[in-house]
């Protein structure tokens, strides 16, 4: 495997189990939040954001989180060799971006120029997650079939399915004569 799409709701660990996959088979992570968002939360002129998409994705080895399925599944999906649905409950994909919002520690999948305060915008980002599941994952999947219906997709719920899928990564990609 050397190009893998990971998909799910905000908070249901993409970033994370991007930075764990990149780590265990040398993939270059591609953070699709990094790309998309300007300084001070701007969204970025559409053929900008699909430029950088490209440019990131250039090279025959990676792994990239984030949905954009409108706009970058066309870009991504033909390459990949892999989806990966992380289908984590939505109450617990809220506690985790109300805690990661609150907390200071340092987040590299954080766009530039843009930080997490609780505010408006918060609050709508809140009722996005809330809403995830029944308003946009239904449309995700139907761009994800229509682009790329070949690809093999794995689903992930949970802290034991996504360890368990980390370790079968890690000895596939050891393996003596296997091919990862």
């Amino acid at each position: 495997m050397q190009r893998i799409v990971i998909l799910g709701n905000a908070g249901s660990g993409k970033s994370t189990l991007a930075r764990a996959i990149g780590e265990r088979l040398g993939l270059a992570v591609v953070h699709l939040d990094r790309l998309f968002w300007e300084p001070g939360w701007e969204e970025p002129d559409a053929e900008v954001f699909r430029e950088r998409v490209r440019y990131a994705l250039a090279g025959d080895a990676w792994v990239s989180e984030g949905n954009y399925s409108r706009r970058t599944f066309d870009l991504r999906l033909p390459r990949a060799d892999l989806v990966v649905w992380l289908d984590t409950p939505r109450a617990v994909c809220m506690k985790r971006v109300i805690l990661r919002s609150l907390g200071k520690r340092p987040r590299p999948d954080l766009p530039d120029g843009c930080s997490e305060r609780l505010n408006r915008e918060f609050l709508e980002f809140l009722k996005f997650v809330w809403t995830f599941d029944h308003a946009y994952r239904r449309g995700i999947e139907a761009m994800r079939l229509a682009l790329g219906p070949q690809v093999p997709v794995v689903h992930l719920k949970g802290r034991r399915q996504v360890t368990a899928f980390l370790d079968q990564l890690a000895g596939a990609a050891v393996a003596p004569g296997g091919a990862c």
